[in-house]
């Protein structure tokens, strides 16, 4: 294993961009306001473009996606409510509990019978009729959490027909809808359909700006007017009511001007599968901008990459890759280049130096 320094290749996430200059020059040139006192022009417009791009009379600027998917559980679910959400759904396994610790919430995995990310409305029929005559003293459903795109299932996306199928499924179980969308825009660019073709009858959605979109801080959750009332007093207990926030949101909007461009993600997502493959990985096909790598052992997998000064993250029992604005197809060749001239194939299938396949 070569010890030389060179260029790291970060590939953990997609929230790794940083603001260019247009991007901070309208930072520094954006008109703020005391947006706790009487709301900050910027946001307001950032709020009102989020809104009409997802189809919903209303939405709310927050600092994360985390915050903006607990405000929309908070409002969503009374104490001891149980709510569904796919398998390793971002809100089951990467928020801290928060549904539970704050919303009051039971969460419950259902079955991604469909294909990675994407539960089938049979499923979620099978679940909600089994409530039905439940005895007073059980679990009351109240909620379903959808992802899309499903991060822990590679970027996988739910084309718009089966949303609308999931979403009447709920309805006709008496759910409320909430979609998390933390990675929408990269759906919607996938499907080469408007981001509201893919929230249709839900109730919120939550869509962060800060990761493919190139944002350094910023998320929104949308919904009816009434809503987003509420939700504006509960991000206010959650400490999100920061004052001059049109510098970020100033971010944002510039973001949202480049929401086109993921289609380049998406293409180096899949020339990075591509040539994994080729080099004997298995991989998925990514339909967005996240490569999920099977190996036999992920955590040595890792350290192997570090080795090379590619840097991944695990997800979901897989070495993950993220493409970004700022992963070139170069970049991409030359992440390429380093496993296949130095990376052990006993550290991705899991040989022993005695040429044995390790079942790990």
């Amino acid at each position: 294993m070569t010890s030389v320094r060179r260029a790291q290749i970060d590939l953990r996430s997609d929230t790794l961009t940083v603001p260019d200059e247009p991007m901070r020059a309208a930072m520094a040139g954006a008109e703020v306001g005391d947006n706790v006192l009487d709301g900050d022009p910027t946001v307001r417009a950032l709020e009102q473009r989020t809104a009409e791009l997802l189809g919903k009379p209303a939405a709310l600027w927050t600092p994360s996606g985390t915050m903006a998917n607990v405000i929309a559980l908070c409002q969503h679910l009374q104490r001891g409510d149980r709510f569904l959400a796919p398998r390793d759904a971002h809100v089951l396994l990467n928020e801290l509990g928060s549904a539970a610790w704050l919303a009051g919430g039971m969460p419950e995995a259902i079955e991604t019978d469909l294909g990675p990310g994407r539960p089938s409305p049979r499923t979620l029929e099978r679940i909600t009729s089994a409530g039905r005559n439940a005895p007073y003293y059980a679990l009351r459903t109240s909620l379903l959490c959808l992802e899309n795109t499903h991060n822990a299932a590679g970027g996988a996306v739910i084309p718009a027909d089966e949303h609308a199928q999931l979403v009447a499924t709920a309805r006709d179980g008496g759910l409320s809808v909430h979609l998390d969308g933390a990675r929408l825009w990269n759906a919607a660019v996938a499907l080469n359909v408007p981001p509201a073709a893919l929230t249709v009858g839900t109730d919120s959605v939550s869509v962060c700006f800060s990761k493919g979109l190139g944002a350094p801080v910023g998320s929104a959750l949308a919904g009816s007017a009434e809503f987003i009332e509420s939700a504006r007093r509960t991000r206010q207990m959650l400490g999100g009511g920061v004052r001059q926030g049109g510098v970020l949101a100033a971010s944002c909007m510039k973001a949202l001007d480049r929401m086109g461009e993921l289609a380049i993600d998406h293409a180096n997502a899949a020339r990075l599968a591509s040539g994994l493959s080729d080099l004997g990985w298995d991989v998925r096909t990514p339909q967005t901008n996240i490569v999920l790598g099977a190996v036999a052992d992920v955590e040595r997998t890792l350290h192997s990459l570090r080795e090379l000064d590619i840097l991944a993250m695990p997800m979901a029992g897989r070495v993950r890759f993220v493409v970004h604005r700022e992963t070139t197809s170069s970049v991409i060749d030359e992440a390429l280049e380093r496993i296949s001239s130095e990376l052990p194939s006993s550290a991705v299938h899991g040989t022993s130096q005695a040429g044995m396949r390790l079942h790990l």
